[in-house]
Formats: C-alpha cells, sequence, structure tokens
C-alpha cells in the first residue's frame, strides 16, 4: 500500500509536470519508440550553462581550497577554456576530448570548456593505469588528453593516438589551465558553438566500471545527458515542494560535498551538472577522507551528501563527529552500490534531523533509475525505491524480453530518453544491451513488490548456484555487514565438484575493533541466514588491508575472487 509520503509526492510531481508547468512532457520517437521528453530541455549542455551559470550568476558555485568561484566566473573561465581548445588545439566539433585528473575545480572548468567548444567529453577513470588510460584514449579515438601530472606520468612511455596536455589543481583557472586558455577575440568559440550544437550531437563518453572485462565506452548525445539531469532537477523541485507545504523554510543556498569522482556518473549527472539548474554550491576534497569531510561539511553548511555507502556509514561512526555541527545536512545519500540495511538506521540514529536516501542508476542509463526517500527508506531499507518520474519507464524482463508478473525475479530493464545511445565502436554489445523494445538490459536481477519499490537481489552474472538454490550475494553481505565489528565484506562464489557453486566471503575489521575469527563470523552467520547461503568456514577469509576497488570505489569483486580462487585451489 503507497505510503502518505508516496502520495504527497505523486500529487506534487503530477503537478510539477502538468500543462504549463516547468516540466511538462511531451512524446519523442527514438528508435521506433514514443517516450517522454521535457518541452523545455535546453538542446545541448552548452545552452543549459549558458541559461543557469547567468541565472545564478552571482551565486557561489565552486570552493576548492583557497578557490572560490561563483557561476559567473566558472562560465567565463570556461569560455576562455573553450576558446583555447578550439584556436590553440583545433578542436572541432564532435572530438572526443579525454579528461584524466583527479576531482577539482579546473577539472570541472575543463568539462565545460570541452562541450562548449563542441568535443565529447570523454571521462577516463583517474584511478585507472597507463596500460588502461591508453586502452581508454584509443578506444574513443581521443584527439587530446587533458591530463594532471599524475596521470600524464602514467601515460609516459605509452604509445597512444592523443596529444596529452597538462593542466593543474588548486590554482586560479587562468593559470591551471593555462595550455588550454586563450580571451576571445570578437564572437567565442563558445558562442558559435551555441548556434551549431543540438540534441543529437555527441556529448560524452563514460567508462563502465571493467568488474568484468575490458571497460566499454558508453556515449551519449546532448539529449539524453540534459534529459537525465533533468530528471534529477525535477525529482529535486519534487523534493523542494514537499518540505515547504510541510511549513519548512528554504532559505540557505544548498550545498553539497563532491566527494565521488566526477569521472563517475553519479559525479557527473546528478552532483555536478544538476548544480547548475539548482544553484548548489559544490565543496571539492581531493580525496575521500572521512575526518576533512567532516570539517568541511561544518565549515561549508553542506546540506546534501552523496558517495558510496562506506562513506556516510564512516561518517556516522567517525570519533570527531560529535565536535562539529552537522545540523545543515539533511540528506546522506548513497549510489554506485547497494548499503547494507544495517547502515540505514544507524545513520539515521546518528543524524536523527535527517534522512539517509538511495539512488539507483547507471553509467548507461545517465544516473537515472529509481529512488528511496526519508521514512520510505528506513521502512524498506532493502529497496532502491520506485521508478525515477517522469522520465523513467522500469520493467522486469525475462531474457526473451518479456515482461515478467509483479513480484517475480528477472531482469531490471530500463527505458528512457536519458539512455546512452551505444558503447563506442562495439556494436555487437549495443546491440545486446537493448531489447527490441528499448529497454536496456541493466545486468540486474530484482523484483518489484506491490508499491513498485525496486528490490535488487543481484548482478545477473554475480549470482551463487549452489546445487540449484539460488544466493544472492548481496542478502549474505548484508548479513556480514550486521556484524557491528565488520568494516567492509566481498561475498562471490567458488567451483564445487559436489554442488557446482558455494559461497565465499572475504572480511577486514574495522580500525580499532577486536578480531572476528571466521569460524566466529560463521557462527554469527548462522544465526541469520539459511545455511545453506553461509560459507564454511575454510571459505571465510579475514584480511588486514583494506579491499581492492574500482575507480567508482565499488569493492572489486573480480580482483578479490580471482585471489582467493587461486589460494582455495592451492588449499
Amino acid at each position: 500500500m503507497p505510503t502518505q509520503l508516496d502520495n504527497a509526492l505523486e500529487s506534487i510531481m503530477a503537478a510539477l509536470t502538468s500543462e504549463g508547468q516547468p516540466f511538462v512532457t511531451v512524446p519523442f520517437e527514438r528508435d521506433g519508440i514514443v517516450m517522454p521528453v521535457f518541452a523545455g530541455a535546453p538542446p545541448s549542455l552548452a545552452h543549459y550553462f549558458a541559461h543557469f551559470a547567468n541565472q545564478n550568476a552571482d551565486l557561489p558555485f565552486l570552493v576548492d581550497g583557497d578557490i572560490r568561484l561563483s557561476f559567473a566566473e566558472t562560465y567565463a573561465a570556461a569560455i576562455h577554456v573553450a576558446e583555447g581548445l578550439v584556436r590553440l588545439h583545433g578542436v572541432r566539433k564532435g572530438d572526443r576530448i579525454a579528461i584524466a585528473a583527479r576531482n577539482s575545480a579546473n577539472w570541472m572548468i575543463a568539462y565545460m570548456g570541452v562541450i562548449m567548444a563542441g568535443g565529447c567529453a570523454t571521462l577516463l577513470n583517474g584511478f585507472s593505469s597507463g596500460d588502461e588510460l591508453t586502452y581508454a584514449i584509443d578506444l574513443a579515438e581521443a584527439k587530446l588528453v587533458l591530463a594532471d601530472e599524475g596521470r600524464a606520468a602514467r601515460l609516459a612511455g605509452h604509445t597512444h593516438g592523443a596529444q596529452v596536455v597538462l593542466f593543474s589543481h588548486g590554482n586560479a583557472p587562468a593559470e591551471g589551465l593555462a595550455a588550454t586558455w586563450a580571451a576571445p577575440e570578437g564572437t567565442s568559440a563558445a558562442a558559435a558553438m551555441l548556434g551549431e550544437l543540438g540534441p543529437d550531437d555527441l556529448a560524452t563518453i563514460l567508462y563502465t566500471s571493467g568488474s568484468t572485462g575490458k571497460s566499454k565506452g558508453a556515449w551519449s548525445d546532448h539529449r539524453g545527458v540534459v534529459h537525465g539531469v533533468m530528471n534529477y532537477v525535477a525529482q529535486s523541485a519534487m523534493a523542494k515542494v514537499h518540505l515547504e507545504s510541510g511549513g519548512e523554510v528554504i532559505a540557505d543556498q544548498p550545498c553539497a560535498l563532491v566527494a565521488v569522482p566526477l569521472f563517475h556518473v553519479t559525479g557527473e549527472v546528478p552532483l555536478f551538472l544538476q548544480s547548475f539548474a539548482i544553484a548548489r554550491k559544490l565543496v571539492l576534497m581531493p580525496k575521500w577522507d572521512a575526518g576533512l569531510a567532516i570539517r568541511l561539511m561544518a565549515e561549508e553548511k553542506v546540506s546534501y551528501f552523496v558517495g558510496v555507502p562506506l562513506m556516510s556509514y564512516e561518517i556516522a561512526g567517525h570519533p570527531d563527529r560529535e565536535k562539529y555541527d552537522l545540523s545543515a545536512c539533511k540528506s546522506f545519500a548513497a549510489g554506485g552500490a547497494p548499503r547494507p540495511v544495517e547502515h540505514v538506521t544507524r545513520i539515521k540514529e546518528a543524524f536523527p534531523g535527517g534522512f539517509p536516501l538511495l539512488g539507483y542508476g547507471l553509467t548507461e542509463t545517465n544516473a537515472v533509475g529509481c529512488g528511496n526517500f526519508n521514512e520510505n527508506y528506513l521502512a524498506k531499507p532493502g529497496s532502491t525505491g520506485r521508478p525515477s518520474k517522469p522520465m523513467v519507464d522500469l520493467a522486469i524482463l525475462d531474457d526473451a524480453g518479456n515482461p515478467l508478473p509483479q513480484g517475480q525475479i528477472g531482469e531490471v530493464c530500463i527505458r528512457s530518453v536519458a539512455n546512452f545511445r551505444g558503447y563506442w565502436k562495439n556494436e555487437e554489445a549495443t546491440r545486446a544491451a537493448f531489447t527490441d523494445t528499448g529497454y536496456f538490459r541493466t545486468g540486474d536481477l530484482g523484483y518489484l513488490d506491490a508499491d513498485d519499490y525496486l528490490f535488487i537481489v543481484d548482478r545477473k552474472k554475480d549470482i551463487i548456484i549452489r546445487g540449484g538454490e539460488n544466493i544472492s550475494c548481496i542478502e549474505v553481505e548484508d548479513a556480514v555487514y550486521a556484524h557491528d565489528d565488520v568494516g567492509e565484506c566481498s561475498v562471490f562464489g567458488l567451483p564445487d565438484e559436489r554442488f557446482g557453486e558455494v559461497p565465499a566471503a572475504v572480511y577486514r575489521m574495522k580500525e580499532g575493533s577486536p578480531t572476528v575469527t571466521p569460524g566466529e563470523l560463521r557462527a554469527f552467520l548462522l544465526e541469520r541466514i539459511a545455511p545453506f547461503k553461509v560459507p564454511l568456514e575454510q571459505h571465510i577469509w579475514l584480511v588486514e588491508e583494506a579491499l581492492p576497488r574500482l575507480g567508482t570505489q565499488k569493492i572489486d569483486k573480480r580482483t578479490v575472487k580471482a585471489r582467493f580462487l587461486a589460494e582455495a585451489v592451492a588449499a
């Protein structure tokens, strides 16, 4: 049965999308499928930047150490970068311009400059090795790589087809981006491009996380990225109307901490790009550090936090948390990986004036998917929430692409104009990614409950089949995380002559916590989940070092499994 909050949000979204309202939609046909688009959406990201940077011109936008820039100052810097890219480096519409660097204000300005010059912002994983960066550069056939010193050093000695152009962090844009900086003469390159760029033009290439092999380059047109952003803006408008209807006065400028990589779709779309439209200040940090995050949140009055689940959990449990006033932060969102159910109530207990939130989206959907908010999330902490309106059409399909009855487990599939257009130079993978009816196959297994809340069961390829019984890695990981002293874990399948596969687990203790032996952890799990789901003691490993992670900060299951499979075979 829908909750009171569900009904309220439904009503608000219906009003926001009605005729004459800012988020009204109209039908649009893509690849023979009719789907909704926003009637008033900007035709490209370049137009989006121009409109909202002007609308919010004098408000503070970027805080990066000692660097503080307004929306107008940020946009003016991006005009100079676009000019430099065109005049100094010969960038033309559609050229792939890669960015390989850590987060910074200059990263964001470089992204804007690439788009405003008509280029395709090709976002390289900042944690990649030289070989991995080279592969991504050549896959996209990038013309330039805008790189900081660290990533340029990794590329040294590797042969690829792009010119490396250095930029730096922590300084004024004119200094840090000097190699791509030029003053416009007459009509700027950015202004000229506004007359050329349209919704069907190439906008971005983002790379899949690489958890199942070599990364693929997911490319999107401007229509897809803009509508992904605008769907988030509609959701934010819905939340604002709901809060104000309850008597809450929202007077302060919204502010978010940038704790996730900007090359990842969560950092790019709902965090960075959405901020232009909702006039949100962004506070950057060079790398994740829970103690620094707490200090910055207090100093800058951060109202919204998003990160992988472990980040908000670390803030909630940090010994310095009580020393700072974090009352301005009302939302602790997680994305990129499932949040263990145990974390939800603990975050709410640590921040009684705020709420944990959960979002579900993928690189290929431009981060658009589902959302679980506030008291609804507390009521259904195992769910990623309802499909995000008004763009998302979500279905649970079988292998043949047929819809399954409500409550039945199948592949989670998403159809929206925000979806990517394909994998760069990989037509076979592109065809396999979509059904004949235009749904993107996420590779996640899940079901919709009676209230249309999505529950993810597992990755389609990660599920453990033990003697015909399906075991959800997520379910076992949730059970492991329920132990107060466990800091992180990964569950995966090992080959077994008798059962085909059996579950295995690797875990690490929280810093300062007493050691829990594999035998003790197994006994703990046997009290919580069915015995066939619990790994044998010899298939549970306690490690001292942090588990390896992908650039998105998800645990790298492929690497973990490969290491411990080798140990199991050797044993």
